[in-house]
C-alpha cells in the first residue's frame, strides 16, 4: 500500500475498493507489472503455510501470480482470483489456476480451502463482505492472511515524484498527501483491517505480523516499476515521460541508484469453528 507511488485515488483514500476503474487498471502491461514489482518476504510465506491445516490456498486479487507462484514453489495447491481478465491470463500462461471475478462475486461452487491469502490486494476488496466471504470459503481452523508492502523511497526520489505528479496532474486529490508517509500511517491502516476482521465475528483475534527488508534500485530498475503504480496507470503518455524524466534525473543526482527500505506488514487471522 505504498504512498509513493500511490495506489488509493478515487474515490476516498478510507473506500479504495469502491474504485473499481483503479482497481482493474493495473493489467495495462501485466508483463512489466510482474517483471517489476517485488514479491513477498519467505519467512512471511513460511509462516503462513506452518500456520494453515493444510495446502489448498485460495488467492484473493492474485494478479499475474507474483505471491501464488511463491506458495505453489512452498508445496502448495493455489487458486487465483482475480477481477481483470489480462492479468489472470498473464497468471495462466505461468501454469497458475485463476478465476476472472471480484472476491465479492466470485462464486466458489461449494469449494473450500485452508488458507485465503491477499497479497497487496485486500484494498480492493469490501472489507466487510470480504471478511465474510473468506470465512465462508475456509475450513475450521483454516487461515486468513493479508499482507502487503510499505515502501517509501528516500525523499531525494519521493519528492521529485511528488513535484512532477503535481504538474502533470494538478487536479488529482493525491496532491493533497505529503510525498512520504511515516509506517505508523501503514500500520494503522493494518489496525483498521485487523479490527474488521475481529468484528466480523467468524475468526480468532487476529494477529499482526512485520518483516523488514531492502532492496537496490538502479534508475531502470525503478523507472521499470513506477508505471505499474495505482497513481500511474492511467495517465496520458506525456504525462507520465514528464514524472519519469524527473525522477531519473533525481536517481541520477544520486549517483544511479538508491537503497528502498520495505516493511512488509501481515494480518493474520484463524476461522473459528462453526457448529
Amino acid at each position: 500500500m505504498p504512498t509513493l507511488p500511490r495506489e488509493q485515488p478515487e474515490p476516498s483514500p478510507s473506500e479504495p475498493y469502491r474504485a473499481r476503474r483503479m482497481a482493474e487498471s493495473f493489467g495495462v502491461d501485466a508483463q512489466r507489472y510482474d517483471r517489476s514489482r517485488p514479491g513477498y518476504p519467505d519467512a512471511l510465506v513460511a509462516r503462513i503455510v506452518a500456520g494453515s491445516p493444510g495446502p489448498d490456498v485460495l488467492d484473493v486479487g492474485c494478479g499475474t501470480g507474483i505471491a501464488a507462484r511463491q506458495f505453489r514453489a512452498a508445496g502448495c495447491t493455489v487458486l487465483g482470483v482475480e477481477p481483470d481478465g489480462r492479468m489472470a491470463d498473464f497468471a495462466r500462461a505461468r501454469g497458475l489456476d485463476v478465476e476472472v471475478a471480484s472476491f465479492e462475486a466470485w462464486q466458489p461452487a461449494g469449494r473450500t480451502f485452508d488458507t485465503v491469502v491477499a497479497a497487496q490486494s485486500w484494498h480492493w476488496v469490501d472489507p466487510v463482505a470480504g471478511a465474510v466471504k473468506a470465512a465462508q470459503v475456509l475450513r475450521p481452523g483454516g487461515r486468513l492472511a493479508i499482507f502487503g508492502h510499505a515502501y517509501e523511497p528516500p525523499a531525494e526520489v519521493a519528492e521529485p515524484f511528488a513535484a512532477a505528479y503535481r504538474r502533470a496532474v494538478p487536479d488529482s486529490p493525491l496532491n493533497d498527501q505529503p510525498a512520504r508517509r511515516p509506517l505508523d500511517l501503514y500500520q494503522a491502516a493494518y489496525a483498521k483491517v485487523a479490527d474488521r476482521i475481529h468484528e466480523s465475528g467468524r475468526f480468532d483475534a487476529p494477529e499482526q505480523w512485520r518483516f523488514d527488508w531492502e532492496r537496490s534500485y538502479t534508475r531502470d530498475r525503478w523507472l521499470d516499476l513506477l508505471p505499474t503504480t495505482g497513481g500511474l496507470t492511467q495517465l496520458r503518455p506525456d504525462q507520465l515521460a514528464g514524472i519519469l524524466e524527473a525522477v531519473g534525473d533525481a536517481i541520477d543526482s544520486l549517483g544511479g541508484r538508491f537503497t528502498m527500505n520495505y516493511t512488509t506488514l501481515a494480518v493474520t487471522a484463524v476461522r473459528v469453528a462453526t457448529s
